[in-house]
């Protein structure tokens, strides 16, 4: 099937890059409010700070006006200055007028009836973040929060099958209904597309899907909201700190250099788009036999200390390796519910705890519930 006007002309954009961010002006946040009609009309707006090459714009007009499909007299690039007032740049000779009044690039707004949004995020997959999100909301709720949990892996959304749920979300009254389970409601991409779809997203479609999985889930009030994101710093990211304020973002790892490099330039990105890292989780940091008491480091140590004192974020908690977890996982009962005095559930609870004294929410000591 052919692509959409609207995938090329952001597929073009995406292949132009700012020298200042060594990244591509979709992916670095740079283009808002795109929009593409089917009469071949491109309008977006172009956020150029004082210190990016003005080339950049004209750059971006020259690689849409190329598209087949686009009317060269049609494209309107709004340019403002990230923290100044949009002006709309000049069309070519003899096409219409553009518009002085396009309204300037959104800026994240407060969401307040979701309450604190915590971003769960890695350096890479396999780490176990999608299990930390999972059972830090489930922490959460069993404290008396109402909590909310956002799969936003759009490539790969586990949380449906961690909780045991896969029905299809109601729509009522225009908006989405959430499911719940465990005290904790549910939205993931999972629930919306078939198990085999394969996840071939472009940044637009991932934006438009962070923000509807925002604006269109009747979420209800809220304390905690936490989002569970793929691995890396991409589309996903930027769309969720561009569309709302994000309280925090947490940085889950492993012991080993090498998930701990890749987390610090997740951490790095936080860091550049103004959202804070409230600390680093170590995950699958080590095993101890129960019947001997020795402990065993399957993946190295101290990888989590070390990615902490790094980026200058206190080490949040260490969670051991914990047999059958990831079984449990998969027939969706988390280890804070399926064994909540294990090791792994006493660590998470912990780490649940540091987050609410974060957050200033309301002290709570959070319960250990017997199997």
């Amino acid at each position: 099937m052919a692509e959409s006007l609207e995938a090329r002309v952001a597929a073009a954009l995406s292949q132009i890059r700012n020298p200042r961010l060594e990244n591509d002006l979709l992916s670095s946040g740079m283009i808002r409010d795109l929009n593409v009609t089917d009469e071949g009309r491109v309008s977006f707006t172009f956020l150029l700070a004082p210190e990016d090459p003005a080339t950049l714009v004209r750059s971006a007009r020259s690689a849409v006006a190329a598209i087949e499909g686009v009317r060269k007299d049609g494209i309107k690039i709004s340019v403002t200055n990230p923290a100044g007032p949009a002006k709309t740049t000049h069309a070519p000779p003899g096409s219409p007028p553009a518009s002085a009044h396009m309204p300037p690039a959104q800026q994240p707004v407060e969401m307040a009836g979701l309450g604190k949004i915590i971003a769960i995020s890695s350096g890479k997959g396999g780490v176990g973040k999608s299990t930390v999100a999972a059972n830090l909301a489930i922490a959460l709720a069993q404290a008396g929060f109402q909590v909310g949990l956002m799969d936003a892996d759009v490539y790969g959304p586990n949380i449906p099958r961690m909780f045991g749920v896969n029905e299809r979300p109601a729509v009522i009254g225009g908006k989405i209904r959430p499911l719940e389970a465990y005290g904790v409601k549910l939205m993931s991409l999972g629930l919306l597309v078939e198990r085999d779809a394969p996840a071939i997203w472009r940044g637009p479609i991932i934006m438009k899907i962070v923000n509807q999985f925002l604006r269109d889930v009747d979420w209800g009030q809220l304390d905690y909201f936490i989002v569970d994101l793929p691995p890396g710093t991409g589309d996903a990211q930027l769309s969720l700190v561009q569309a709302t304020q994000v309280a925090g973002a947490v940085i889950v790892t492993t012991p080993q250099e090498v998930a701990v490099g890749d987390a610090l330039r997740g951490a790095k990105m936080f860091e550049k788009v103004g959202v804070s890292v409230f600390g680093v989780i170590e995950n699958m940091s080590g095993f101890t036999d129960p019947e001997t008491g020795k402990t065993f480091e399957l993946f190295s140590s101290g990888g989590g200390q070390r990615l902490a004192d790094e980026i200058g974020a206190p080490l949040l908690g260490s969670v051991p390796l914990q047999p059958q977890l990831a079984v449990l996982a998969d027939v969706g009962q988390p280890i804070l519910v399926a064994q909540p005095e294990s090791p792994a559930a006493t660590s998470l609870r912990e780490i649940a705890e540091s987050l609410q004294r974060k957050t200033a929410g309301r002290s709570v000591q959070l319960p250990i519930l017997r199997g």
